[in-house]
């Protein structure tokens, strides 16, 4: 395994175990040695680095994280007390690692080598997300019910006005039929957004089945580049072994066409615009499934990422509330269904957004056949 702690862990017989017990586990676990070079690496710290172990092991600890960063004193500390010490929320972030990685630190001195020191970070970002995420979820439960009320009270009214302008425009003058037809032109606005909304309010159960989720996006990129992103590079970062994910491939087509759709609007005609979509698989992450007691593990990571301008940082934790949006003409619902159509299949949606970089990534379940253990990665 190319993530497996190497010397001084595999100086026993139990080493391969202790090796693939550290590659299970979902925190990042590095060893920096007495040099404060990394020594040896598990898989969620490849994943947390963006790098393989064997390029994490070329560079001192310091080459990833911020100059003067608390990790650096925290280090020492270890070191010179010979003690595991904690700390928290710790900001790692850097160009080379992605910016705000705000953790939760253990380190603690390795017995067999005087100076060397294990670390296993534990991401805060993500509990605080899924917040956000409950969150929005609430506020489209809101939505739904603003929609059906609209519905009734709203269309039918709206259909009488239009009605009435059809009369008015064939008795009017040329001058005055502008006029008729702003009106009609206006009702029909009204009632598209109201159809729009309606979707909220839709709480049938979902007709789910296994999805490949690369011939969805396939489909998605073939979409984008006939129309809107026919401008865009448009790059594919896939993991080929990647499990079926549990969903409705329509409302999966519904949301990445959303998600690509805002990222080449977001990228304003630039001459280097990029639009990227990645997949992979993390383990780590469990939810509970809205409407049950059960928790799945949520290991299918999609993402879209640009190399726009970014969200703006009051914007961001409201993202996915109904009627916040950054178009001028824009009503505020698409991100709001994107998240309500996740949430409805027991995933989660997040957004990290920094000048030159954002990432609306989506984590879900995969297909788990009746009688496989949810533990494996192919469930």
């Amino acid at each position: 395994m190319t993530g497996a702690l190497q010397q001084p862990v595999r100086n026993t017989v139990n080493g391969e175990a202790s090796a693939r017990i550290l590659d299970s586990l979902p925190h990042p676990v590095i060893q920096v040695g007495p040099d404060g070079a990394i020594v040896a690496a598990n898989m969620a710290a490849e994943n947390f680095f963006g790098a393989s172990a064997s390029v994490l092991k070329r560079h001192p600890i310091s080459y990833f994280v911020p100059f003067g960063s608390p990790l650096l004193a925290l280090i020492d500390q270890v070191r010179e007390r010979g003690a595991p010490v904690n700390e928290y929320k710790v900001d790692v972030g850097s160009p080379r690692i992605g910016a705000d990685r705000i953790v939760d630190i253990n380190a603690a001195p390795v017995t067999e080598q005087q100076g060397a020191v294990v670390l296993m970070f534990q991401e805060r970002g993500m509990a605080e997300k899924i917040d956000r995420q409950l969150t929005s979820r609430g506020a489209a439960r809101t939505v739904t019910g603003l929609a059906a009320m609209l519905a009734h009270e709203i269309k039918n009214p709206l259909s009488g006005i239009r009605g009435a302008a059809q009369l008015l425009e064939a008795s009017t003058g040329e001058d005055d039929r502008p006029l008729t037809r702003l009106i009609m032109d206006e009702t029909d606005r009204i009632v598209k957004l109201v159809d729009r909304m309606e979707v909220f309010s839709d709480e049938r159960p979902i007709e789910r089945e296994p999805v490949n989720i690369h011939v969805v996006l396939d489909h998605v990129k073939r979409l984008a580049e006939s129309g809107f992103a026919r401008n865009v590079r448009i790059v594919e970062e896939y993991d080929p072994s990647l499990p079926a994910v549990y969903a409705n491939r329509d409302q999966l087509v519904q949301v990445f066409l959303n998600l690509v759709k805002n990222a080449c609007e977001s990228l304003g005609g630039r001459s280097d615009a990029e639009v990227a979509l990645t997949t992979a698989f993390r383990p780590g992450i469990r939810l509970s499934v809205p409407g049950t007691t059960e928790r799945v593990s949520l290991p299918l990571e999609f993402c879209v990422r640009d190399n726009g301008p970014g969200v703006p940082e009051d914007l961001l934790p409201h993202l996915f509330e109904p009627f916040i949006t950054t178009k001028t003409n824009g009503s505020g619902l698409g991100l709001a269904l994107v998240a309500k159509i996740i949430g409805d299949h027991g995933g989660v949606i997040e957004c990290d957004s920094q000048a030159g970089r954002t990432v609306f990534r989506i984590l879900m379940p995969a297909y788990l056949p009746k009688g496989m253990p949810s533990n494996d990665r192919t469930c």
